[in-house]
């Protein structure tokens, strides 16, 4: 069984370093699991035992020209997660990012019918360390999530969370303290 477990390891380190190729910066004992959509024409920093599932649904993961996406070491993101930075995203250590969340900083198109062609601009996001992000969760532009929070499943952060929060719904408000 070691055998077994040795070659699926060896298996995802070497699936993340193709992967992630044309990542900026790669750390030590990254892993990745399935086929994930990679583009990065910025800065991508993937920090030390980062682990990368794309295996139900696929994980995509975007930067854009000049922007930054910083993931910390010991975070785990699961499937089906899409991140777009057009300007930054700093995600900490020990993050857990649940399957089919949505981390983007910038909205893509304006509201008003006559300029939905604009892009309006970004705002950076930061998922400080510790932060757990239950199943499909979207958080907007401009959010800042404090150290040790966790978001429940299904919820849209839209402002700033606390550190040390449990928030819940849509919006996403902070109803019990960790």
């Amino acid at each position: 069984m070691e055998l077994v477990e040795a070659l699926g390891n060896g298996r995802a380190v070497a699936r993340a370093y193709w992967y992630l190729r044309h990542a900026t910066e790669l750390g030590a004992r990254i892993r990745l699991w399935g086929s994930p959509v990679v583009r990065n024409r910025g800065l991508l920093v993937v920090r030390d035992r980062v682990r990368i599932f794309s295996t139900i649904a696929t994980t995509e993961i975007d930067v854009g020209d000049g922007g930054l996406l910083e993931i910390g070491s010991g975070t785990a993101i699961n499937y089906g997660t899409t991140i777009g930075a057009t300007q930054s995203i700093r995600i900490g250590a020990k993050c857990l990012i649940g399957n089919h969340c949505i981390i983007m900083d910038n909205d893509f198109h304006r509201l008003e019918p006559e300029r939905r062609g604009e892009r309006p601009p970004s705002a950076p996001i930061v998922l400080e360390d510790n932060v757990w992000l239950g199943a499909r969760v979207t958080v907007l532009r401009g959010v800042t999530i404090g150290a040790g929070s966790a978001v429940a499943a299904g919820s849209l952060v839209t402002r700033d969370i606390p550190p040390r929060m449990l928030a819940v719904g849509v919006p996403a408000r902070p109803v019990q303290k960790l």
